[in-house]
């Protein structure tokens, strides 16, 4: 499969099963999929249809068990969980339905775990991590407890975390699942904007219509296969 340069991730017949004692479950069944620089994309989709394992198995979160995967050019198809880790941190910020916050740790500290994976949570590092928090609308919650935040204060701290390393693709799953009507409005357009502005790419995994009709692109996962929504 001969990528474009201007591709940054794209899948070739990607596929993914699940074996139970009573046969096998084909969730991603030949997904073809291509994202370019700086494009938007949501994936929607009925309850346990499987986006968050496309988005799982896109991100190198779960090993494809046949196909093809291409991040920036580059056939990653045969990579290791390690090995995806290590390279995911300089393509790919992740953004979680649960936030996924170290409650042992404040909120710019949340913020720099991106930093210091990478070996990189230096004061320029920190000055970044107060900049987007700032930007997020948490300036005055910088240095307090994850525990004492609200949940949209704590996708905000996601959002904030996921964007440290500048990475030049988001992927988020259902990054509003968890928040009421008014916030996960709130959070969206934030993401929205942040993406726009940075010339991000994006993957945004939705259950709302209303949502996914923000992308520029909006395609559907059902039975295994990736279409036109």
């Amino acid at each position: 499969m001969k990528q474009s340069n201007n591709i940054i991730l794209a899948s070739s017949g990607l596929q993914k099963n699940f074996q139970y004692t009573d046969g096998v479950i084909y969730v991603l069944d030949g997904v073809d999929f291509k994202l370019r620089y700086g494009d938007s994309v949501s994936i929607q989709g009925e309850s346990g249809c499987g986006k968050s394992t496309l988005l799982n198995v896109l991100s190198g979160l779960e090993l494809a068990d046949g196909g093809k995967l291409f991040w920036r050019d580059q056939d990653v198809s045969g990579y290791s969980i390690s090995k995806f880790s290590a390279f995911r941190s300089q393509l790919i910020g992740f953004i979680f339905q649960d936030y996924y916050l170290a409650p042992e740790l404040n909120t710019i500290e949340n913020v720099l775990l991106g930093a210091r994976i990478v070996g990189q949570a230096n004061q320029d590092a920190r000055e970044r991590a107060e900049s987007l928090l700032i930007r997020v609308g948490l300036k005055e919650r910088i240095s307090h407890s994850s525990l004492k935040l609200s949940g949209g204060e704590r996708q905000r701290v996601a959002v904030a975390r996921a964007l440290i390393n500048d990475p030049p693709l988001v992927m988020a799953d259902e990054p509003t699942g968890n928040l009421d009507e008014s916030t996960g409005h709130a959070v969206m357009d934030l993401l929205l904007e942040i993406a726009d502005e940075s010339a991000k790419s994006l993957i945004l995994v939705t259950h709302n219509p209303d949502f996914a009709k923000r992308t520029k692109r909006q395609l559907t996962l059902h039975f295994g296969k990736l279409n036109d929504a």
